[in-house]
């Protein structure tokens, strides 16, 4: 498909850009990159790639968005970290818009194949009550009990996919991402998932000389965490898959936000006094992926080592942190 034209949403985000750069890498000749963003606020932009800014909760964008395309990857939603999908529950949800409008677009306009990003958050909050919980299998998603909100909308959204492909034979294929971090992506603002935010407190403790941190929760909670790289490899395969029900694209490595912490304070050569805010939005206690699945299919699972990832995250967001530093030094 390197010679057809492949559409990206969300791909002024975190995953979705990350996801253009590599079809790029690849040599893809035609991709079109859309998001609702302004393009100065995409994380990744390229030029040699047609860059839409559109808003795809209305149904003539995602026509315009899908208009000649082969494949489409939808990657648009609003989200971001569980201090964000907590207080955002509505706003989560409006996301339907999104992937029934593309859907549409894609079944008038003959998209060969449809990519769909789901998440672990469809899972049965009562199957992840424990720190130890088992890793989650596929069919945990039932009985019913997302994430409110975000969870609930991106179930719906799944099996919206599989009636479309049931119903009119559309290709589609949806992947549950577990938590996925690594360098080009929110790190402050309100959006930021765990181990970015944890990167961006452990450097402010360490450039302000105040070594101490604020931790959300117990630090007890536990999950596994997915290197952008993996994702990104694991979104393609999937996408040309024959695997035809919701499947899991995460890391099976476990750690607690302590270990989280301890791994990035490693990483920054300093240990901080931990304040541990109980308060603070922290999700289910624990969740993992279990990937017997993705590893029958494709023979394949996501495996890059989290302390490799983070010190590449880490790097990055140190850059960005002394670089806002700097503008807003230059500014007073």
């Amino acid at each position: 498909m390197k010679n057809e034209l492949v559409v990206v949403t969300g791909a002024g985000g975190f995953i979705g850009g990350s996801l253009v750069a590599d079809l790029r890498r690849q040599g893809f000749q035609k991709i079109r990159a859309v998001d609702i963003k302004p393009f100065e606020e995409w994380y990744q932009h390229f030029d040699d790639v047609e860059n839409l800014s559109l808003d795809l909760n209305l149904k003539a964008n995602c026509e315009t968005a899908a208009q000649g395309a082969c494949q489409i990857f939808n990657l648009a939603a609003n989200m971001g970290g569980m201090g964000f999908i907590e207080r955002n529950k509505a706003l989560c949800m409006l996301s339907v818009l999104i992937n029934t409008h593309m859907l549409q677009a894609a079944l008038k306009l003959g998209i060969q194949r449809y990519f769909y990003s789901s998440s672990a958050c469809v899972y049965n909050g009562q199957k992840q009550t424990h720190f130890d919980s088992p890793a989650l299998k596929e069919e945990d998603a039932y009985p019913a009990l997302s994430e409110d909100g975000y969870g609930w909308e991106k179930l719906f959204s799944e099996r919206m996919c599989r009636h479309f492909r049931e119903d009119y034979g559309l290709c589609t294929r949806v992947a549950r991402f577990h938590n996925v971090y690594g360098p080009h992506g929110t790190w402050d603002g309100g959006r930021e998932k765990a181990p970015a935010a944890l990167c961006r407190k452990v450097i402010a403790a360490k450039l302000s000389g105040q070594h101490e941190i604020e931790v959300w929760g117990t630090g007890e909670q536990a999950r596994s965490y997915m290197y952008v790289d993996d994702v990104v490899k694991g979104i393609q395969l999937i996408a040309a898959s024959s695997i035809l029900e919701p499947i899991n694209l995460g890391s099976a490595e476990l750690v607690s936000v302590d270990q989280l912490v301890d791994l990035i304070e490693e990483i920054a050569g300093i240990k901080l006094t931990r304040r541990y805010n109980l308060t603070a939005p922290r999700g289910v206690n624990g969740r993992n992926s279990d990937n017997t699945r993705i590893k029958q299919y494709l023979d394949w699972e996501p495996g890059i080592p989290l302390r490799v990832g983070l010190a590449k995250t880490y790097a990055w967001i140190y850059e960005q942190y002394v670089a806002r530093e700097k503008r807003l030094q230059a500014a007073h």
